[in-house]
């Protein structure tokens, strides 16, 4: 069982991936995780207030599917096949996130300055949060998809679109990391 405990090389996790994608392209399906949330608002009723709901989200039932499949492997993963619950990073981004405020930095797999209980009892973790949420919403929305859905599906479909917006992607997160994570923290 160690070899699960471990992070597969790319040549094992590369082409498993790109099966998937294969066999979705093959049935006519897109990959992608934020399409989802239009999904559920329809099934709740939200094509009652604005058009965009309005669609039969029983064609999008085996996305339904694959999340409710990633968020039982997150829990598989976390909860059964992890040993070790801190992420291993670079020892000068540890010390660069300790300088900011981070000391849960390289010993959890998510900073419990911001992920806590207590963190709801701070103003400035639940705006950033909050925020963030948004601008990540929002973002995936604008885009007209996720990462995943752009990254993997529409990259593997050569869809400039997809392109731009991965360029984007990784230009913002470039953008937030050096210049605007240190003035919010």
């Amino acid at each position: 069982m160690n070899w699960i405990y471990e992070p597969w090389p790319w040549y094992v996790s590369g082409p498993m991936i790109a099966t998937i994608m294969f066999l979705l392209i093959m049935v006519g399906k897109n990959f992608g995780m934020s399409s989802n949330l239009r999904t559920m608002c329809t099934i709740c009723g939200a094509g009652k207030k604005t058009d965009f709901f309005k669609f039969d989200w029983k064609t999008q039932k085996w996305n339904l599917i694959v999340v409710l499949g990633a968020i039982i492997g997150g829990f598989i993963g976390a909860h059964v096949l992890t040993n070790n619950f801190s992420v291993d990073i670079n020892p000068e981004t540890v010390s660069d996130l300790n300088n900011l405020g981070f000391q849960s930095a390289g010993k959890a797999y998510l900073p419990t300055e911001l992920f806590d209980i207590s963190s709801l009892l701070n103003i400035k973790s639940i705006l950033v949060l909050a925020m963030g949420g948004f601008l990540v919403g929002f973002g995936a929305r604008y885009a007209g998809g996720c990462t995943s859905g752009h990254a993997i599906s529409g990259l593997s479909n050569l869809q400039v679109p997809s392109l731009i917006a991965v360029i984007g992607f990784f230009a913002g997160g470039l953008v937030m990391i050096h210049f605007i994570f240190p003035l919010i923290f």
